[in-house]
């Protein structure tokens, strides 16, 4: 790495930033190289990053973020590349930053979305948009021989610039890929230090239910020790599961946060006192040798905060297995579907992620119908989510479901769930799939001019959306719950 800065040098300072992505730019470099070797009377400072170290010009791999903007200010004119972040801090020094999407094809990207992002941008003429070494050569000498084309008033940036790094970071959590993932960890036997584990289970009316899921907690394979906490909500309280639990004891709670299944697991997860917090349904049951597996990824990844498993579905006599074949689940991934293998009831989570990180699980869901899909969508947005690819929890799917029937709460918590994400459009897909969904749940509910416009919304998005035909065979006449018994058999919901 060469020195970025020299006391006596006063030669013009063109400065030159492809940022820390892991694919090489060496295009850019090749280009500032090129017009360093052309103009000896110019000072040429490339960041390369990953990117091969430049030849003619100086080079440094990396840029502070306060070094950055004072070389920025001290340019006569800023080259980057496509990043917002980068863009927006080179407006903010009051440059017109000169921008060099990097191109997917030429393996600068994983895709195109710089260059649709500069493209924008160029287009509202918040940058100068360069695609050859020729126009970039050519819009240097003009920055150059026109300083004053190139420098901005800094002072009213925070809206726009603003709105172009929020906009930039939408585009790169929804093209993010999961980083690779080591191996997942095996667990050891012999370890003294297993954490201990609180399980909140809330519960309601299901009292032999909810004897079969404890007793599955309490005959886990963990080496630790485990504290089921059973929230009772809209019913009175079951004292003498208290003792039910012998050396893994069972605590019994009554709901104290909003009604409904979201504050029941808050006010669970408020009362726990361990590190470590785990979700269950008084309707599933764990596998023995579920918490193990799961806790030694936490204790293995420190910077992990949610580790998932695979579910073994169970409806009317038949079981099918749901198991994600992937150890790690990106926020675009989750946006693109819902996933049905990472059920509330494999959720391993840190509780500090809860407490003081992403927050708790929304009570301001209607009816908390899919307070468990906004909050792995929440996590996600700060890292990827772990996920052990076998089976960890039998999960029983029933006629006595909670949400069995409630199609106005399904379809208002549905739409809720699109305003709090705009990012469901920019997935076409994603977006249909709950469009989807609110279709059939006002056909079910005989909502059928509703029905019928959802339907038309979803087909628009995304043609090939098998709920948008469903809708439109319920609203013909189709029962809505021979479908869903249908699909249930499968293993598959809406």
């Amino acid at each position: 790495m060469t020195n970025d800065a020299t006391a006596t040098d006063h030669r013009p300072l063109i400065l030159v930033t492809v940022g820390t992505d892991h694919h090489p730019f060496d295009r850019l470099i090749d280009w500032a190289d090129a017009y360093a070797a052309d103009h000896p009377d110019i000072r040429v400072l490339v960041q390369y990053g990953r990117s091969r170290v430049p030849e003619a010009a100086e080079g440094t791999d990396f840029l502070g973020p306060a070094r950055l903007r004072e070389l920025m200010r001290e340019a006569a004119a800023v080259v980057t590349h496509g990043g917002p972040a980068t863009v927006t801090e080179a407006r903010r020094a009051g440059r017109l930053p000169i921008t060099v999407a990097r191109d997917p094809e030429l393996g600068e990207h994983v895709d195109d979305h710089q260059l649709r992002f500069v493209s924008r941008l160029d287009s509202a003429r918040l940058v100068r948009s360069c695609c050859s070494h020729q126009q970039l050569a050519a819009t240097l000498d003009k920055a150059l021989d026109q300083p004053e084309d190139f420098h901005i008033d800094s002072a009213g940036e925070d809206g726009a610039t603003g709105a172009a790094l929020h906009a930039g970071r939408i585009i790169d959590l929804l093209t993010a890929t999961a980083p690779e993932q080591p191996p997942l960890p095996v667990p050891d036997a012999e370890a003294a230090d297993w954490p201990d584990v609180t399980v909140v289970i809330p519960t309601r009316d299901r009292p032999e239910l909810l004897r079969r899921t404890l007793r599955a907690v309490v005959e886990q394979d963990y080496p630790g020790r485990i504290t089921s906490l059973v929230v009772y909500d809209h019913d009175d309280p079951d004292e003498t599961l208290a003792v039910y639990g012998g050396e893994r004891p069972v605590r019994v709670l009554v709901n104290t946060s909003t009604p409904g299944l979201a504050g029941a697991r808050n006010t669970g997860i408020l009362a726990a006192r361990t590190e470590l917090v785990a979700f269950c349904d008084d309707d599933d049951c764990w596998l023995p040798g579920k918490l193990r597996s799961q806790v030694a990824v936490l204790r293995a990844e420190p910077e992990t905060e949610v580790v998932c498993c695979g579910i073994r579905v169970v409806y009317d006599r038949t079981e099918a297995p749901r198991v994600l074949d992937r150890t790690a689940v990106t926020f675009a991934d989750l946006l693109r579907s819902r996933l049905t293998e990472l059920h509330p009831s494999t959720f391993l989570i840190r509780r500090d992620a809860l407490v003081n990180g992403c927050g708790p699980v929304s009570e301001t869901i209607p009816g908390s119908y899919g307070e468990d899909y906004e909050l792995l969508l929440r996590l996600a947005k700060r890292a990827p989510i772990r996920n052990i690819p076998e089976e960890g929890v039998r999960v029983l799917w029933h006629r006595r479901s909670h949400f069995s029937g409630r199609w106005q709460t399904i379809s208002t918590a549905l739409r809720w769930l699109l305003a709090q994400y705009p990012e469901f459009r920019l997935v076409r897909r994603g977006f249909a799939r709950v469009a989807g969904q609110i279709a059939f749940a006002e056909a079910a509910a005989g909502r059928r001019g509703a029905s019928l416009e959802w339907a038309l919304t979803t087909l628009r998005a995304h043609p090939a959306e098998a709920r948008a035909y469903l809708a439109l065979a319920v609203t013909g006449g189709l029962p809505a719950g021979l479908v869903l018994r249908t699909l249930h058999r499968r293993g598959r919901g809406l």
